[in-house]
């Protein structure tokens, strides 16, 4: 909860989203699949519908909107005179709901279930209730696959549940607060002008590119096990109705960075929302001139049963990269969420760790910071020893890591762990192998390392993805990758 990994947000009654928080980009495009889906789902023949004092939940990537399965959403309806008007839903990642290792985040993972628990739709409360024993089944069961567990931490993941379920009906008590005040046609139309004004608003934007551009841009670039992204964007000059086609992506891997399309429509929302220089909110109203092309079975449209851990935290990244070198936006940041799991069989724990943001044509990269879909905290050091046995033994900016340019890349982090007791630790991270990319003549960043420190001082390189046993006296070493530069060097630059 320190990281403040959550996001909220406002729908309409058909699951379209209307407003959000400015929490975690990666859960906005995604949670208005997961919305759409319950509503489907629950008003589908043969079953009972959404009734008022009732909760949802679910998380299930491929089939049910989520983005990968720590991140579960909460999706109340509001009733006003008896019907559902709105939704509000909230995201949150779960330290720990099951799976093959602690903090369910596993670096190894090849199929969905060995990450954890899957909910394609659950009601959470019904008639005011909590469900505890019913949810509590859910999250226990992966225990039952061999080489699994169930959560390791029910008693937070249960109260963190219960706490999605308080913010809801703190929204829905502020929304009816608003409807009593202004009147609910006033609130709807209001709400139906934020959407077509965000429309209108990105139409412009493509519009303007595709005078000055063209109509046509493309963009590829590669996860580090050669994985090809690729896009194509059509644009319409005269609508600004534009054609995002992933067609020649690679095909699914058999590992975990495969990212549920949900995914694509986070990276591409946010994308577009941070092309645009006018002042709007982040809402469907910016994916509507946009028509998605996504392959079946390839890396950004994986089989129901694939393993997706790594796409929502590593692949959105590269999506998003992918999106603003067609558009000519700005060099690459650095392409990755660092994640970083450790635990044994009575807890797990999860963080993500900063890098450096790529430079512009008018700015120079930030040091240190989360970039992109990632929008997360650090926990606080006195938090992190205090709660969890280890030692942090360094935290700093990694100098010279961004890349040289007119305008510098930023600098990414040192962040050095000790465990204080037999752990297990894993990271899953991206750019170990290819470099963050400079533009316009741009010096490329440097790529990330992972790095685990005997207790005899020996260094040894762990490559962009480990799992394993650490004793104490043994330290973990992460080095996060810079932002790529922006423009030539200057003749001072080139001498250095």
């Amino acid at each position: 909860k320190e990281r403040l990994d959550f996001s909220c947000a406002l729908f309409t009654k058909e699951g379209g989203l209307v407003a959000n928080a400015p929490h975690i980009p990666v859960h906005l495009g995604a949670m208005e699949r997961a919305v759409r889906f319950q509503v489907e789902y629950w008003n589908s023949e043969g079953r009972e519908g959404i009734k008022e004092g009732e909760v949802l939940v679910s998380n299930h990537p491929q089939l049910a909107g989520g983005s990968h399965l720590p991140d579960i959403t909460v999706i109340t309806p509001v009733f006003i005179c008896g019907e559902i008007k709105f939704f509000l839903a909230s995201r949150g990642h779960h330290s720990d709901i099951g799976g093959i290792s602690p903090g369910s985040m596993p670096p190894h993972s090849k199929k969905l279930e060995d990450e954890g628990a899957m909910i394609v739709a659950f009601k959470l409360v019904r008639e005011g209730a909590f469900q505890e024993d019913g949810i509590t089944q859910i999250l226990m069961e992966p225990g039952k696959i061999p080489g699994n567990s169930g959560t390791r931490n029910l008693r937070d993941v249960l109260s963190d549940l219960r706490a999605q379920v308080a913010a809801n009906n703190s929204g829905i008590r502020l929304l009816q607060e608003l409807v009593k005040e202004r009147g609910l046609q006033h609130v709807e139309a209001y709400m139906n002008f934020i959407q077509q004004n965000a429309e209108h608003t990105v139409r412009n934007m493509l519009i303007e590119f595709a005078k000055t551009h063209g109509t046509r841009a493309r963009a590829k670039d590669y996860m580090d096990d050669g994985s090809a992204i690729e896009l194509t964007i059509d644009i319409d000059i005269d609508t600004g109705s534009a054609t995002f086609d992933f067609t020649g992506t690679d095909p699914q891997v058999m590992s975990n960075h495969n990212a549920p399309p949900a995914v694509t429509y986070s990276a591409v929302i946010y994308s577009l929302r941070c092309l645009v220089a006018q002042d709007i909110p982040l809402n469907q109203g910016c994916l509507a001139p946009i028509t998605f092309k996504i392959p079946p079975n390839c890396l950004l449209n994986p089989s129901d049963d694939a393993g997706v851990v790594g796409g929502n935290v590593l692949t959105s990244q590269r999506v998003v990269d992918v999106v603003l070198r067609a558009f000519g936006a700005c060099a690459a940041s650095q392409g990755c969420m660092n994640n970083l799991t450790f635990g044994d069989k009575e807890f797990g724990y999860y963080e993500t760790i900063a890098g450096g943001s790529g430079a512009g044509p008018t700015w120079v990269g930030t040091s240190g910071v989360h970039t992109h879909c990632t929008n997360t905290r650090i926990t606080d050091p006195e938090i992190l020893e205090r709660r969890y046995p280890v030692l942090l033994r360094q935290f700093s900016l990694r100098k010279g890591s961004g890349g040289r340019g007119m305008h510098k890349g930023g600098d990414g982090v040192i962040r050095e762990l000790e465990p204080l007791r037999p752990l297990t630790m894993s990271i899953l991270s991206e750019r170990r192998t290819l470099q963050p990319y400079g533009l316009e003549g741009g010096e490329d960043a440097q790529r990330g390392r992972n790095l685990l420190v005997r207790a005899n001082g020996v260094l040894v390189n762990l490559g962009g993805r480990y799992s394993g046993p650490m004793d104490t006296g043994e330290r973990l070493r992460i080095e996060t990758p810079g932002g790529g530069g922006y423009g030539p060097f200057t003749d001072e630059e080139k001498k250095e």
